[in-house]
């Protein structure tokens, strides 16, 4: 099978690599093409995947090319994890919102917005070239805000298309671990939006072990989301949040730990990821070595405002592993050999969740076969997640109208009505910042 990485010259590609070296059964990828528009950036990874590949006689060939049709041509799954505007981009985000007081983060909010007008037009255009170039091909989308821009792109591609993220693998590990559960023999009763969603069971042969955990303050403040958004706060919950959660909770507090950091964190990752690149120039730099090291700072700094914000100390060492790279795979695998298998995805909504509408990409358990996935029937939302969740799909919907039509005015309506953007004023202003440093949001008018 041959699989083509979007965004091939990124920096987590070998995290995806890495699963495919550990898959050895017939039917498995034995050519990955990796497509970028940096030929410096596929150099380096290409070079970094040769070393990880040492010893390994059956590992899958890889080529690299800067051209989008040949890359696609062929397919058989695409993975797409690109980044307009670079990382660059991502420092414009964070830097324009905090000026304005309001949150800056890639996914949530202003940030998240602003990210979504520049990447859905690319992502569209990707998606229609892969409906006349490898219509056969299923596409994994990785690339944030993965919600949104997997429906952008499920407007072209149908169900063909599906989002994958590691924040609900890792919350429910998480859970499952803490409670002396095998994951892998685990159900979780996970629902809601990408980075919006909420776990409210973990069953284990039939029984719902959930409640002894919110019963249990020890076990509860044990582990990341008990640290990060506090045992008291979990139990009125009654579910265990996403991460991304504790924007929305603490947002006051989370706003004023960015605009107090030495660095954002889009800004951290700019740099250190130049020294990466800029390392992998010399030619006898030891490319699978300087990876590692710079991707275990990457991970253990994840998050680290929120994490001092909420007095949660450093993460876990088995936290620090990611995961999104073994949710592809384990997808890859399920839809080419037919393995039927449970994973949470984004896909359409169907008839999954009452309150929205049938094209609506939902985060939520899945059913995977060669067909591909299936939304499973779940519980209703209660009335405080029901509420957030459509705020945030109907913001998701302005900015898909404000990319198909270019209306600066469709834009400022999606940052008003944000839960996160608190005047119209305001969102007036982070149009104008963003138009500002975004070549890519020239098409505003």
């Amino acid at each position: 099978m041959k699989l083509t990485i979007l965004g091939g010259g990124g920096f987590r590609v070998p995290l995806v690599y890495g699963a495919l070296l550990q898959d050895h059964a017939e039917g498995r990828v034995t050519h990955v093409v990796l497509h970028d528009l940096d030929p410096a950036r596929l150099s380096a990874v290409t070079r970094v995947l040769a070393e990880q590949a040492a010893g390994v006689p059956d590992a899958p060939e890889v080529s690299a090319t800067t051209d989008l049709d040949e890359a696609l041509r062929g397919a058989d799954f695409v993975f797409s994890a690109i980044r307009v505007g670079g990382l660059e981009g991502r420092a414009h985000d964070e830097r324009v919102a905090l000026a304005e007081g309001v949150l800056g983060q890639e996914t949530v909010g202003a940030g998240g917005i602003a990210y979504g007008l520049r990447t859905v037009p690319v992502a569209v255009d990707i998606a229609r070239r892969v409906a006349r170039l490898a219509p056969d091909a299923w596409v994994i989308n990785f690339t944030n805000p993965a919600g949104l821009v997997t429906e952008a792109m499920s407007r072209h591609l149908g169900d063909r298309v599906i989002g994958i993220c590691d924040s609900p693998v890792g919350l429910g590990r998480r859970i499952a671990r803490v409670l002396g559960a095998n994951p892998k023999e685990a159900w979780i009763d996970y629902v809601g939006l990408n980075h919006l969603g909420w776990v409210r069971g973990l069953r284990v042969a039939g029984r719902d072990e959930l409640p002894r955990l919110l019963a249990d303050p020890d076990l509860l403040g044990s582990f990341e989301e008990g640290k990060l958004f506090g045992v008291d706060w979990l139990r009125s919950l009654g579910a265990i949040p996403n991460e991304y959660l504790h924007y929305y909770y603490f947002n006051r507090e989370a706003v004023r730990a960015y605009q107090q950091a030495e660095k954002t964190r889009g800004a951290f990752l700019h740099d250190q990821q130049a020294r990466f690149y800029a390392e992998m120039s010399n030619p006898d730099a030891p490319a699978w070595k300087v990876w590692e090291q710079t991707r275990a700072e990457r991970e253990a700094t994840y998050m680290a405002e929120n994490r001092e914000t909420a007095g949660a100390g450093e993460r876990d060492e088995d936290d620090l592993s990611g995961g999104y790279e073994k949710v592809a795979l384990a997808l890859m695998r399920a839809i080419a050999r037919d393995e039927r298998t449970t994973l949470i995805l984004n896909v359409r909504n169907q008839r999954t969740l009452s309150v929205l509408d049938t094209d609506a990409v939902i985060e939520v358990p899945c059913l995977v076969d060669a067909n591909g996935a299936h939304p499973v029937t779940v519980d209703p939302l209660p009335g405080h997640a029901t509420g957030l969740v459509c705020a945030v799909k109907a913001v998701e919907r302005e900015v898909l109208a404000a990319a198909d039509s270019g209306s600066r005015a469709t834009a400022v309506k999606a940052f008003a009505l944000h839960p996160l953007v608190d005047s119209v004023n305001v969102a007036r202003r982070l149009v104008e910042g963003y138009t500002e440093v975004h070549p890519g949001l020239a098409y505003l008018r």
